[in-house]
């Protein structure tokens, strides 16, 4: 069995559901499980998916044990007939399931306690268990985890569910695999740079101009998306943290005059949250005014708690009437200039700051598309600004993607002019 003697202890996923393959569920859970075991110290050398099917997740698994120390199964665990990875799994170790009466009372009672009356017959599946079989109990759902040993190896079934899956792993799973594999674990260690501003590319020219490609045990990956890039800084192998968190200052440290104009944050913090922590310290008061973002900016300040001591209001400004009768743009204005240009951005955030009594406004207004470009404005041309007292600071953007796509970068693009507003005001 590879990995099974030395080094860091090897895990393949297995996930399943006739939704995952047809593109209607997003398997979240995989990368969830990638991060989190290499957090542990464990390497995943696969991840597979397969449907409801009894054969293939036997065949999945059959094969993931001879690859792998650990082979984790998601999905499946259900009450109703097409949730079948527990009875397949069993059929393929040649495991016999028995019924388990404190996980069915337990089932029942949960019924009970949550007003639900009687426990539906279906749900007895879920208290019938493998001989031998390790149970985990599930703190939010119905469904158990497993934990199986067929000669010696490790197989570990979770439900789908998101929340439970994670409610599972963190403490019980992890701390199974710290108990049976504490020798060979090898944490890995990461920190992560948030950037935005700076196309990947750009980023990576920056960067290779200025640091020397050997760093250490330092790895240092791009990871793209539509709101930055982060940059992700690993060390493997390294098995005291205090030494890891040194190379990974030495190499922050070397990254901060290359990408800290661009850099907004240290870990996954959104850079709304960042906004806000600027706000708050510095005692000022926020408000918004949207056009083609939709109240996109307001969802993302008041998807952070606490959002209320800063955030006074906004308005989504889509039609032009709205921007005339609600924020009081000149007509004139919008007539003349056009209602996707900097003058109608720059009056839409100062008459936000002043319909709200903010000590800030942000605004943003565009061209998402499919239609309505033209030749001078094409799909994606996006201005956005930011008041601040009697200053206005406005930018124009032309940004490429579909409808949603260009919502996001128009978001993210008008947030990171307020952050650069805040950081310069101390």
């Amino acid at each position: 069995m590879k990995g099974a003697s030395s080094g860091a202890p090897t895990v393949e996923i297995v996930t399943v559901g006739d939704e995952l393959l047809l593109g209607e569920t997003v398997d979240t859970n995989a990368a969830w499980l990638g991060r989190r075991l290499a957090e542990y110290g464990l390497v995943v050398v696969r991840r597979a998916s397969v449907g409801d099917d009894r054969a293939e997740i036997q065949a999945a698994v059959g094969a993931a044990v001879a690859a792998a120390d650990v082979v984790i199964v998601t999905g499946g665990l259900g009450p109703t007939p097409d949730d079948m990875t527990k009875e397949a799994v069993c059929a393929r170790f040649g495991l016999a399931l028995t019924m388990d009466e404190s996980l069915l009372a337990g089932l029942r009672e949960r019924f009970r306690r949550r007003g639900y009356g009687e426990m539906p017959e279906t749900n007895r599946r879920q208290a019938e268990v493998p001989e031998s079989a390790r149970v985990l109990p599930n703190p939010v759902g119905t469904a158990p985890g497993l934990v199986l040993e067929p000669d010696g190896r490790a197989v570990i079934l979770l439900p789908g569910v998101p929340r439970e899956l994670r409610g599972l792993m963190e403490p019980q799973v992890r701390d199974y695999l710290r108990g049976r594999f504490r020798e060979r674990l090898a944490p890995v260690h990461h920190r992560l740079l948030r950037t935005t501003g700076l196309a990947e590319s750009a980023l990576a020219d920056r960067i290779a101009a200025a640091i020397p490609r050997e760093v250490g045990p330092v790895a240092l990956a791009f990871l793209p998306d539509l709101t930055g890039v982060d940059l992700r800084l690993t060390v493997r192998g390294v098995t005291d943290p205090a030494e890891a968190t040194e190379h990974l200052d030495r190499v922050a440290r070397l990254l901060t005059p290359v990408v800290g104009s661009y850099c907004y944050a240290e870990g996954d913090q959104d850079l709304s949250a960042v906004v806000g922590e600027l706000l708050r310290a510095r005692g000022m008061t926020l408000a918004a005014a949207e056009s083609c973002t939709g109240g996109l900016i307001a969802k993302r300040i008041t998807d952070i708690p606490g959002s209320s001591d800063y955030f006074m209001g906004g308005v989504v400004a889509y039609a032009n009437e709205v921007k005339v009768t609600e924020l009081g743009v000149d007509p004139s204005l919008i007539a003349s200039a056009g209602a996707v240009s900097e003058e109608v951005a720059r009056a839409m955030a100062s008459a936000a700051r002043r319909r709200f009594g903010a000590d800030m406004a942000v605004a943003v207004t565009g061209i998402a598309g499919p239609g309505g470009g033209t030749r001078d404005k094409p799909v994606g041309t996006v201005w956005y600004a930011v008041a601040t007292g009697e200053s206005v600071t406005a930018r124009h953007e032309r940004f490429l993607g579909d409808r949603e796509e260009i919502r996001i970068r128009a978001a993210q693009a008008a947030l990171a002019l307020l952050w650069l507003n805040l950081r310069e005001r101390r």
